[in-house]
């Protein structure tokens, strides 16, 4: 009889099924403390199939480490216990909608997904806390066995505390924020399809540490870029060394190979293309002819057709001579009109979009913390103008992030879901190009700093994603009528059964009959 699942995929046991695959002569088996009989590793047959490039424990090497290391790889690949439950009530239009909203420590809810969306998710974006040494972060308490984790998924302290400040003074000013960031980042990459990546939001304080972190995560190989964006519309004359005007965004491929669309051009990027002899082909522009790299075997004269000897530039040409000469035979290289030099034709048909530049400092195209505070203002007008987000991202740069990674109906993910940006900018990319992109936000239950009318993060985040769909919808009532605006509101649980888990000796008749309907 097929039994039903009660926790999420064990980690370890996933490896070790990948490891039967490729080494299935170091499996074995040995009887746990329970008595029962489990499959395991034979770490002494294992090294001698990999002795050539066996590392020994004293062995200096490369590696990257912080205390607790180990347990927070453990804490990645732990199983819980847990759900996620609907609630309807806190939804917009639940049955039809293909977004979610879920409310719950983010690690425990990543691992839930992983039942159902590995593998699927197209595009992640994140803007964890910052490391600033007054902020707060997630604690996992790393102190608990792991039958204790087990029972109470690390989520609350006896008081019920479930954050804890991170200072220099409790002498873990990076590992904290490691043992964070660390299982969230393990969990996350396995939901990213072969083809998709990750965008990270982070400042001076992790910048290094993320890196390295991510480095082995998800590997150097796939390190893509670091997007230098211009988060401050003007400097800080108050700065005591330089006034930080940008923030860093970590990008990560799921694969080496991964590759961003093209931007759309626009006339700025067209300006310098001309057609002055009237090609047919339309407007070009002059092209570079010279080899990057010194080339010998690229270094030979050309003979214009009066006779003229034109030599080559330093290093070469960029082409071979029988490409040279196939490109003058199409008229695609000319010469000039006193014959001592020859033109590249690149026709601006030929371009397509424009590769984008990892330096994002135009605030018009990608806006700026103030103009996202701007943005929950204008969307909340009735608020008082205490700040509920220290450090928003506005639309304009998660809308230039879904460009460059995003189509059609690809599946978006953000699990620092904060005051919801992520929503309201996929709302627009799909209004603007009729794409169903769809995106699952996390979010921990949290309150604000301040005393508001709006008493956690949650709620804000919800009815930020419930005003922009309607705004969305109000200013193009004709091109959005099949937009979806809709979003299921899940809440991570213990469980949605009952629990049945008795010993016959605990059973009586009183309670018998409570098993038969198991289902919360």
């Amino acid at each position: 009889m097929e039994k039903l699942k009660m926790q999420t995929q064990d980690g370890v046991a996933a490896n070790i099924e990948k490891l039967a695959v490729l080494f299935p002569n170091c499996i074995t088996e040995t009887r746990g403390a329970d008595g029962t009989l489990r499959r395991a590793i034979d770490f002494e047959v294992l090294k001698q199939e990999l002795m050539p490039t066996l590392v020994s424990d004293n062995e200096e090497r490369y590696q990257f480490t912080w205390p607790d290391k180990r347990k927070a790889q453990l804490l990645a690949g732990a199983p819980i216990n847990a759900t996620l439950r609907p609630c309807r009530e806190e939804s917009v239009d639940f049955d039809n909608t293909h977004n979610l909203y879920i409310e719950g420590d983010n690690l425990d809810v990543l691992k839930c997904l992983k039942e159902t969306y590995s593998g699927k998710i197209k595009m992640i974006y994140i803007d964890p806390p910052y490391n600033t040494g007054n902020d707060f972060v997630y604690e996992d308490d790393f102190a608990e066995s792991a039958a204790e984790y087990l029972a109470n998924s690390g989520q609350f302290d006896e008081q019920g505390n479930r954050l804890v400040a991170n200072t220099e003074s409790n002498g873990r000013f990076h590992t904290d924020w490691l043992n964070m960031i660390y299982p969230r980042l393990k969990v996350a990459r396995d939901l990213l399809t072969e083809d998709g990546v990750i965008f990270i939001s982070i400042d001076d304080n992790e910048y290094e540490t993320l890196t390295m972190l991510c480095n082995e995560v998800f590997g150097e190989k796939c390190f893509v870029t670091d997007i230098a964006w211009r988060s401050a519309d003007s400097s800080n004359n108050d700065a005591k060394q330089f006034s930080a005007d940008y923030n860093h965004t970590l990008v990560y491929g799921r694969n080496p190979s991964w590759q961003p669309y093209k931007l759309a051009r626009n006339e700025k990027n067209n300006e310098h293309y001309k057609n002055p002899d009237n090609d047919p082909r339309g407007p070009w522009f002059s092209g570079n002819l010279s080899s990057p790299h010194p080339r010998t075997n690229l270094s030979f004269n050309i003979v214009s057709p009066n006779g003229t000897i034109i030599h080559p530039p330093k290093n070469g040409w960029r082409w071979s001579k029988e490409k040279i000469d196939e490109f003058i035979a199409k008229k695609e290289i000319i010469f000039s009109e006193d014959q001592t030099r020859i033109i590249k034709k690149t026709f601006l048909a030929d371009q397509g979009g424009i590769v984008p530049s990892n330096i994002w400092c135009d605030i018009e195209e990608t806006g700026h913390n103030r103009n996202a505070k701007y943005e929950l203002k204008k969307l909340f007008p009735e608020l008082s103008t205490y700040q509920l987000f220290s450090t928003p991202k506005p639309t304009k740069l998660i809308n230039k992030i879904l460009r460059l990674s995003t189509k059609d109906n690809d599946i978006v993910l953000d699990f620092f879901a904060g005051s919801c940006t992520t929503a309201d900018s996929i709302f627009q990319i799909n209004a603007e190009d009729g794409g169903e992109r769809r995106f699952i936000l996390v979010q921990l239950q949290e309150g604000f700093d301040k005393e508001t009318e709006i008493p956690d993060i949650c709620t804000f985040g919800k009815e930020r994603i419930r005003r922009a769909g309607k705004k969305i919808k109000s200013d193009s009532p004709l091109t959005t009528q099949d937009l979806d605006i809709g979003f299921r509101v899940l809440k991570l649980d213990s469980t949605n059964m009952e629990n049945v888990f008795y010993a016959p000796q605990d059973l009586t008749q009183a309670n018998l009959f409570n098993q038969v309907d198991n289902v919360k």
